[in-house]
């Protein structure tokens, strides 16, 4: 009967056993939740529920419970199963395997460059390669690249490549890359590469200048810049002045050029110059260049030179213009009254000459102009009057004067006349008077008795006028012969055609 008893709880045992089982997804990827049902038992009859893994023990509960896998990764692929212990006669039940593998979402990223030994101061491209599950191309990714732990560009973003401008020595070292979900369910690193950036030498290391208009001039702006054809990585480039051996200044950068700048040039800065770069490798020295600085012109004086005592018509007037400083060659314009009347050059430096033949007209205001092409000069005005051929002034002051004594002659010639008709007068009354007998007039006696020429028939008379080296001018008198009546006055001073006496008087 005992035997019996055992038979049948045996058989109600295995029955039950056969009645566990451990339910689980069929198709696992990363990041995915797994949740493992243990079923085909009666909350009663369950004292205790475990989860194994590869006959590990997972998880124990006290009562049926799911086993939950928030996040799958690739590890957690194995065999599974559950089991169970009664409260009655304290069996146990344990539920079929179940093996769960876990398929990888997207591959290991794998870090390439478009080199790993860049040249200095090239660009670089970086790119992280994956491949998504073709079950889940769905799937959204973001990546990012480092550099010594170091984060690069700005940190994640959905591209898988990042452009890097330019790589410098310094840049040198180890690189990855990271890809994962946008979830961040899952994160992936790439192997570390070496990237190695190569240096260039400096070579073809040059100095040149710039400046307005293409030539240094005083007082304005003069650029030296310091260019090399190749080299990489920081150049240091100096500049300096040959006569001293001082540098004149010094600038390191990323670059192949820099300048160097002297705000206002001045003369004591011509001269020969040079410049070095230097990017660790070897300093390279260019070429020495002469640097001459070229000066505006002053103002100019303006001289005049005569062979004469006097500037009289007829005589060769030089006039001379010259700037004391100015660097060659100069131009000069000459001017009589703002009109241009010459010009002569100086092609190296100093004054210029300008020859005049001098008539009536040149008399007036002279001056010149100096031209170098950096801006022109003017001089100041220098008055000129001209004498006339015979030594007098063609000037106004001169012809004031003239006029002056043109009046006190005409005035004395007027006087003069009146004396004439007074003594003929006085003659004539003598005459009267006279005794008729024993008495005949002298016919030459009679001057002014003589009948009046005719007026196209006199002739004027000129008088010394003295030495040609003294300065003159004419006083212009009429003279007449006496009339017969006092009637004939006024027609013979209104002939206009009479006889003329040109007598000197000196200029004061």
């Amino acid at each position: 009967m005992l035997l019996w008893s055992l038979l049948v709880i045996f058989a109600a045992v295995t029955e039950q056993a056969d009645s566990l089982t451990l339910v689980a997804p069929s198709s696992v990827f990363e990041g995915d939740s797994i949740v493992l049902k243990c079923q085909g038992e009666q909350n009663w009859k369950i004292q205790t529920m475990a989860y194994h893994k590869d006959n590990k023990e997972l998880s124990v509960f006290k009562k049926v419970s799911d086993f939950l896998i928030q996040s799958a990764v690739l590890s957690d692929s194995g065999n599974y199963f559950c089991s169970t212990k009664g409260n009655i006669f304290s069996w146990h039940k344990r539920s079929n395997i179940v093996k769960i593998k876990v398929q990888e979402l997207f591959q290991h990223p794998v870090l390439t460059a478009s080199s790993f030994q860049p040249i200095e101061g090239g660009p670089v491209s970086l790119k992280c390669e994956t491949q998504l599950s073709p079950q889940r191309l769905d799937v959204q990714l973001q990546f990012c690249f480092f550099r010594e732990n170091q984060v690069l560009g700005s940190s994640w973003s959905s591209s898988p490549e990042l452009q890097i401008p330019a790589m410098w020595s310094e840049d040198t070292g180890s690189y990855w890359c990271e890809a994962e979900t946008v979830t961040h369910r899952i994160r992936k690193q790439s192997l570390q590469s070496q990237i190695h950036v190569q240096r260039i030498p400096i070579s073809n290391v040059s100095l040149e200048t710039r400046a307005p208009g293409g030539q240094v001039t005083e007082g304005q702006k003069l650029i030296l810049l310091c260019s090399v054809t190749a080299g990489t990585g920081n150049v240091t480039f100096s500049w300096y002045r040959e006569a001293t051996g001082t540098s004149l200044g010094m600038k390191t950068q990323h670059s192949l050029s820099a300048e160097l700048e002297i705000p206002a040039v001045k003369e004591s800065d011509a001269g020969k110059y040079y410049c070095r770069a230097d990017n660790g490798h070897e300093s390279i020295q260019s070429k020495v260049v002469n640097i001459p600085v070229r000066i505006p012109v002053s103002r100019p004086v303006l001289t005049l030179r005569s062979p004469g005592a006097q500037t009289a018509v007829g005589n060769l007037l030089e006039l001379h213009c010259e700037a004391l400083r100015g660097s060659p060659p100069i131009l000069y314009r000459f001017y009589h009254e703002d009109v241009t009347v010459g010009n002569s050059s100086a092609p190296s430096g100093g004054g210029a000459p300008f020859n005049l033949s001098l008539t009536a007209e040149h008399s007036g205001n002279y001056s010149c102009e100096a031209d170098n092409g950096l801006g022109a000069q003017h001089s100041e005005t220098v008055p000129v009057s001209i004498s006339g051929p015979d030594g007098h002034r063609r000037d106004f002051t001169t012809a004031g004067v003239l006029w002056g004594l043109f009046g006190v002659l005409g005035f004395t010639g007027v006087a003069l006349l009146l004396y004439s008709l007074f003594h003929k007068i006085s003659g004539e009354s003598s005459a009267t008077n006279e005794p008729r007998a024993g008495c005949r007039l002298n016919p030459q006696e009679f001057t002014y008795s003589s009948p009046i020429p005719k007026m196209e028939e006199l002739q004027p008379v000129y008088v010394n006028v003295g030495s040609v080296d003294v300065d003159v001018v004419y006083s212009q008198v009429w003279s007449i012969q006496q009339p017969e009546s006092s009637a004939n006055i006024r027609t013979l001073l209104e002939n206009k055609d009479s006889q003329v006496i040109y007598s000197s008087v000196k200029k004061s």
